[in-house]
């Protein structure tokens, strides 16, 4: 590296953990603009500012995989609550997503508004992405498409199938917003309206997600007595619409589910050693809340 190389951050001394899983190395990492420009022995390097990590990681900005700053982004775009703790990527959509919009699932958004007050100036998921970042945010986003979200656009809040000219619409809507660039499917399949759709339902949305390169994402149906089953029909979804499936915040709730969990893990190995894609991610942490409708009959 010549002497006269000048970047415009300069972090040395650092240990570099680079995504990949590898051992963290002692690097030094230069940035130039708004992009790495070098890593390595960049001890006569110079920069306008140089930041001593000695003692310290250095990591690619970190996922929030499932983000819910869906509305305070539009309040506050810097989103300093997470890119101070290194959070660059908001993934959003797990369940319901903020769009597809049309006059009925408007309406509801607005009713749903809390101490954030906003108007609704997009139709599609990708144009509320577009929004954000005309508005200005800090960090990178991207979405999921809820399948909630789907079945209210069409179909409504009541328990009832879609037609097949229903049916076809949903297939549609996911279809336009996947060439947009969303990244699958999402469901939480333990909320009102979610779980008035049958499996057959979201194997369908899911068909369509799939031959994007999509994932489908799933809240379960069920994360204490009918966990297993619950998950039964995740890898079914996944097996007959040939995507890649994910649990969200695997848990085993109430003590009395607690000795399902190796079961569980060992239904997803054997969907694996399958062919089945299909993967899990938890929460570090022994609680969890959510809303009072989730308790009460369907």
């Amino acid at each position: 590296m010549a002497k006269s190389t000048e970047f415009d951050v300069l972090i040395e001394n650092g240990r570099v953990y680079d995504g990949s899983g590898a051992e963290p190395k002692h690097v030094d990492v230069a940035i130039r603009g708004d992009r790495i420009a070098g890593i390595g022995d960049l001890k006569e390097a110079r920069a306008r500012t140089v930041i001593d990590a000695n003692g310290l990681a250095v990591a690619p900005g970190f996922i929030n995989m499932l983000s819910w700053s869906t509305v305070s982004l539009i309040q506050d775009g810097r989103s300093q609550s997470e890119i101070r703790q290194g959070v660059t990527t908001e993934i959003m959509g797990e369940g319901e997503s903020m769009g597809p919009v049309n006059d009925r699932v408007r309406e509801h958004m607005l009713q749903q508004q809390g101490d954030i007050k906003y108007e609704i100036k997009w139709n599609t998921l990708a144009e509320y992405l577009r929004y954000l970042e005309t508005r200005g945010v800090s960090c990178n986003v991207a979405s999921f498409i809820g399948a909630t979200t789907i079945r209210e656009y069409v179909v409504g809040f009541e328990d009832k199938a879609p037609t097949p000219e229903q049916l076809d619409q949903m297939r549609e809507l996911v279809r336009k917003e996947m060439e947009a660039g969303a990244l699958g499917i999402g469901t939480s399949l333990i909320y009102p309206p979610a779980f008035y759709a049958k499996t057959e339902e979201l194997i369908e949305l899911c068909k369509v997600a799939a031959k994007y390169q999509g994932k489908y994402i799933s809240h379960m149906r069920s994360e204490g007595n009918r966990l297993l089953e619950a998950l039964d029909e995740l890898i079914r979804i996944s097996r007959e619409a040939g995507i890649p499936a994910e649990v969200y915040h695997i848990k085993a709730a109430g003590h009395q589910n607690w000795d399902k969990i190796d079961n569980l893990l060992s239904r997803i190995e054997a969907a694996q050693k399958e062919g089945l894609k299909i993967t899990a991610d938890m929460y570090t942490y022994t609680a969890a809340r959510t809303e009072i409708d989730t308790y009460l009959p369907t």
